[in-house]
């Protein structure tokens, strides 16, 4: 966005909502302060309450996710998927390939980096049941794998973007996660009631953020170790966060029709030629019959592993390691993936969206762990790299690099893939800063977004919580992780508010449409 354009949008009334902003940014540098100043009672306190809401929870999380599902396959088959985000006639607002670029780069993130060869490596070493190192672990593990990054996830990110840009676009109220709740709780979501979820939506958006952050600061430090020698430490982890952030501070303030739009763009470049590189220079036919034999698992068994609790036996931790994990951080990422996705999908039908949303980035990304996955298994099972699978177990974030030794030339790539890890790391962190600063303002229109200095602010917030969690773990990934599940609980329930709201709201407007 021009500058001329914020100037407008600064004219027209685009001003910062006091409650949201204050409640939110006290709350948020309350909790990095003193994850700084107390880290090992800050870890023990939250890796207590992972466990707790693991163990309490469980169920309910298979059930939200799982319904949350099956709601917007129905909603994009029934007659309300024709149903414009927007004026009936009025044409999207971005084109078709830039539009699939940005929900690819916000969706996803550096975390698919991190996780390709990691993930599946160590559900097959590490099983929640059976033995590990054999052909079914290697296939459960694929399996759990796409389970982790399949379709439900990328469901609450459709749930959220229709919720969101047809109450923006269609009935007019402002981009924000309250508005979705109108037909709820009518005009009081100017209230505090409204002021409440927009609050615990900034918190989770920036938690996830930071989890996103920490991702991105372990794997360029294990790059720059596997490289260069620099050491993986505390203090190197902090210099990398605050590098990191200055440069996605940057992007956001260049607005998205700028910044974001052109790194999503590179992202998927690179991100391409990467994994065709990994696809021609490994096992080329046995990736091709990985990638049909693990959709094949993932769909064959998929009702089953959406309700598996693994109610008997030891895989109870695994459980709210793993997968409970995972839904948490979907359900946390979903305010502000959802927020930007309805941010970029003005004209869009309801149909047209969720398919989108469902069907482009999840190819990539089932390709991807695929061809990643299966490249370390095979090495491992039938190549006696048990390296590769030690390091994936001891030290996650080298597990990437290690998976290169195999390959051709491995430095060039290793080294490639740190820039790319630095880019893909951007976008999804500027276009949440972004998010976050438009959901602290108040007027304006849903293509308006805040000022700079709002957006700056919430980075540096941002960068202020990614430090204190590192310094509470350690230096690792886990109280970043229990940050996570603990913000992912509460805004669940929202989730299952906008399902009811946006079923109301569809219904009088189809209705209305059709009796006229």
């Amino acid at each position: 966005m021009n500058k001329k354009h914020e100037q407008g949008a600064l004219r027209e009334g685009v001003r910062l909502n006091r409650p949201v902003f204050f409640s939110s940014a006290i709350v948020i540098l309350l909790l990095g302060v003193l994850t700084v100043l107390y880290p090992q009672a800050a870890q023990l306190w939250l890796v207590r309450v992972q466990a707790d809401i693991s163990r309490v929870f469980g169920w309910y999380y298979m059930l939200v996710m799982t319904a949350c599902l099956v709601f917007v396959l129905w909603l994009a088959a029934s007659k309300y998927g024709r149903v414009r985000l927007g004026k009936d006639h009025e044409s999207p607002a971005f084109g078709y390939a830039s539009w699939t670029s940005m929900l690819f780069s916000a969706g996803i993130g550096i975390a698919l980096i991190y996780y390709g060869a990691y993930e599946p490596l160590d559900h097959f070493l590490s099983p929640p049941q059976g033995v590990g190192g054999t052909a079914e672990a290697a296939r459960q593990a694929m399996a759990i794998t796409f389970l982790h990054w399949g379709l439900h996830g990328w469901a609450l990110y459709a749930l959220m973007a229709t919720a969101l840009s047809y109450f923006a676009y269609r009935k007019d109220l402002p981009l924000a996660l309250r508005s979705a709740l109108y037909p709820i709780f009518g005009e009081r979501v100017r209230g505090w009631i409204g002021h409440a979820v927009d609050s615990f939506g900034i918190l989770a958006t920036l938690v996830s953020m930071v989890t996103n952050l920490g991702i991105g600061a372990l794997l360029l430090n294990s790059g720059l170790n596997y490289l260069f020698g620099i050491p993986a430490s505390p203090h190197i982890l902090t210099l990398l966060v605050i590098v990191m952030m200055v440069v996605a501070t940057l992007a956001a303030v260049s607005g998205v029709e700028k910044g974001i739009a052109w790194l999503s763009d590179l992202n998927v470049r690179l991100l391409c030629a990467l994994l065709l590189f990994v696809l021609v220079c490994g096992p080329t036919l046995h990736l091709f019959d990985g990638m049909v034999q693990n959709i094949g698992d993932y769909l064959s068994g998929f009702a089953g592993s959406s309700f598996n609790l693994y109610l008997y036996g030891r895989a109870r931790k695994w459980l709210g390691e793993w997968t409970m994990f995972y839904w948490a951080w979907w359900i946390a990422w979903a305010p502000f993936v959802g927020m930007f996705i309805a941010r970029i999908s003005r004209g869009r039908t309801v149909r047209e969206l969720i398919l989108g949303v469902l069907l482009i980035p999840l190819g990539f990304t089932l390709a991807w762990l695929s061809i990643f996955g299966n490249t370390a298994i095979d090495l491992v099972i039938n190549h006696g790299a048990q390296a590769l699978g030690k390091v994936a177990q001891s030290e996650p974030p080298m597990a990437l690099f290690k998976l290169f030794e195999y390959l051709p030339f491995t430095r060039i790539v290793a080294g490639i893939t740190v820039i790319i890890g630095f880019v893909l790391f951007l976008t999804p962190v500027d276009s949440g800063t972004l998010m976050i600063a438009n959901l602290s303002s108040q007027g304006g229109t849903g293509e308006e977004d805040a000022p700079v200095w709002l957006r700056v602010f919430w980075a540096a917030a941002t960068t202020v919580v990614s430090i204190g969690l590192l310094y509470a773990s350690g230096g690792d990934f886990s109280a970043m992780q229990t940050a996570v599940v603990l913000c992912g609980l509460p805004f669940s329930f929202v989730l299952l508010l906008y399902v009811r709201g946006l079923v109301k709201a569809l219904a009088e407007d189809v209705d209305r449409t059709e009796g006229s």
